[in-house]
């Protein structure tokens, strides 16, 4: 074994023992409504253009590279206790690119969601305005959702077409249809409703909130990403460009989680 992955393979089992080590601590000490670590995380899988550059490849490239990336790293996220991935792969504002780059990505993201349900090991559900996308994609992830919706492990979220206000905003008018189904006035409607009126609207309806947000390529913003879930979430932003994303970073991601006190907005 060259010397680099030796010296990488020592780390990257240095880091396990840390989390472990934290985490077990955590649950002798009472700490931390979520001392095993977090149980959904979300991922913001940015960077593959910049390294598609970095590489002297087409753009295409670097998004088939971290395509090919995900599988590995949903494996990792269970291997870690993780119950739910969130992750952010094409959002409102990339529908609205050149059109041949558009139908390019959406072909990517067919292939990757196709990968996902191939390996028989996950739950995958689409979240976004699937119907701002083309009826054949929309169709392929009602497809993936449909044949693994009583499978096991993982529940994987695919945000495809997705952005946090335009859910906001389907959230509340699929609430104003409820209650005119249910023969309420706008008065009555807005005399009763709730924050957690809307949240049975979201796109991630009866799902936890993610504990742990990730960005990868070193940005730190949220693009719109899970803007009502995330209100209490940890943030972690990676150097790391997605298509270069190890399980070291994930394990630090971890590490620093585990190392924060939640303390949920106060």
């Amino acid at each position: 074994m060259p010397l680099r992955d030796l010296v990488y393979r020592l780390y990257e089992r240095r880091l396990e023992r840390s989390v472990a080590g934290r985490h077990r601590g955590d649950r002798l000490l009472g700490r931390g409504p979520h001392p095993a670590g977090p149980h959904h995380v979300g991922v913001i899988l940015d960077g593959n253009r910049r390294w598609a550059r970095q590489s002297g490849l087409a753009a295409q490239d670097g998004h088939r590279q971290g395509a090919g990336k995900i599988v590995d790293f949903l494996g990792w996220c269970e291997d870690a206790g993780v119950g739910v991935v969130t992750l952010y792969l094409l959002s409102t504002d990339n529908l609205r690119r050149d059109p041949d780059e558009v139908a390019e990505l959406l072909g990517i993201i067919e292939q990757a969601v196709d990968d996902l349900v191939a390996t028989g090991r996950w739950r995958v559900h689409p979240i976004g305005a699937l119907h701002l996308l083309p009826p054949a994609t929309a169709a392929r992830l009602a497809e993936a959702a449909a044949s693994t919706r009583d499978g096991g492990g993982l529940h994987v979220n695919v945000a495809v077409g997705y952005g946090g206000r335009q859910e906001i905003a389907d959230a509340v008018r699929s609430l104003l249809r409820d209650a005119a189904r249910d023969g309420r006035t706008l008065e009555e409607l807005a005399d009763v409703v709730t924050v957690d009126h809307i949240a049975e609207h979201l796109y991630t309806k009866g799902q936890p909130d993610p504990d742990l947000v990730i960005r990868t390529s070193g940005e730190q913003r949220l693009s719109g990403f899970l803007l009502w879930q995330s209100a209490h979430s940890e943030f972690y932003f990676c150097e790391a460009l997605w298509p270069a994303f190890r399980r070291v970073d994930l394990l630090r991601a971890l590490r620093a989680y585990a190392a924060r006190e939640r303390r949920y907005g106060s």
